[in-house]
C-alpha cells in the first residue's frame, strides 16, 4: 500500500471533502522554505556553441556527430547577481546568470558512442517582488532545465554549434518558522512489494463464458 493505493485514512494526503476544519487539532512551528515571488522564462538560442569537457571515451575520432544533449539536474548556478531595488519597494530588478550542466551525447568518426559534458549560460533581467529588509536575509535561486534538439560539429572548438531550448524559473526565497494549523501526525501505511504478475490478466478471466445465448427467430 501507500499513500494513494489501497490505504482508507483520514490521516494521509488526499482531497478535501466537507467541512476542512474538521479534524484540524492543534497549531505547529514548521521550518519551510518561503517563496515570496517567482517568474519563469522560456527562451530558444540559436548557434550556440557547446564546449566539451569531461569526454568519455577519452581519446575520439574526430569529427563528431551529434545524438542528443539535455540537463542532467534541475538546480542552476547563480552567478553575477545584482539585486536594484525600485521606487516601489516591494519590487526589485534582478540581474543575474543562471548557468546549468548538460550532458552530451555523440558518436565519433568510427561509429564510437560517447559523452560529454557542457554547459549552459544565459543572463536574465527581470522585475521580481523582494521582501522588506529583516535580519534573515532573502536569497535569489534558479531552476532550469536545458534540451538541445540539435547540433552541428563545431571543427574550430571540436564540439558542437547548437541550438538550446531554456526554461527557467527564478526564486526569492527565504527559510523561515511558519505557524500552521495541522490534523495531526501523517499515519505511513506499509509499502506493498513490487511483484510481476505476468499471469494476472490470465487468471482473472471467468472460468467460463459469461455472455447470454441469444437466438434471433
Amino acid at each position: 500500500m501507500s499513500f494513494y493505493s489501497n490505504f482508507q485514512s483520514d490521516k494521509c494526503p488526499c482531497a478535501i471533502t466537507g467541512n476542512p476544519l474538521n479534524g484540524i487539532t492543534e497549531k505547529v512551528c514548521i521550518q519551510a522554505e518561503k517563496i515570496f515571488d517567482a517568474g519563469i522564462k522560456q527562451t530558444q538560442i540559436e548557434n550556440f556553441s557547446l564546449t566539451l569537457t569531461d569526454l568519455d571515451p577519452a581519446t575520439v575520432t574526430y569529427p563528431l556527430t551529434f545524438v542528443s544533449a539535455r540537463s542532467t539536474g534541475a538546480e542552476a548556478t547563480v552567478t553575477n547577481l545584482n539585486v536594484e531595488r525600485q521606487a516601489d519597494k516591494s519590487c526589485a530588478r534582478v540581474q543575474a546568470t543562471v548557468s546549468v550542466p548538460l550532458e552530451v551525447l555523440f558518436t565519433d568518426a568510427n561509429g564510437v558512442e560517447g559523452s560529454a559534458t557542457a554547459t549552459v549560460s544565459i543572463n536574465q533581467d527581470v522585475l521580481l517582488y523582494v521582501p522588506s529588509p529583516s535580519i534573515v536575509p532573502f536569497t535569489v535561486s534558479a531552476v532550469m532545465s536545458a534540451v538541445v534538439p540539435n547540433g552541428v560539429y563545431n571543427a574550430e572548438t571540436q564540439g558542437f554549434t547548437a541550438t538550446v531550448c531554456v526554461t527557467v524559473i527564478l526564486k526569492i526565497s527565504m527559510p523561515v518558522e511558519l505557524l500552521v494549523p495541522t490534523y495531526g501526525y501523517c499515519v505511513i501505511p506499509p509499502a506493498q512489494d513490487y511483484s510481476q504478475e505476468v499471469c494476472a490478466g490470465f487468471f482473472e478471466l471467468p472460468l467460463y463464458p459469461q455472455n447470454k445465448p441469444c437466438c434471433n427467430k
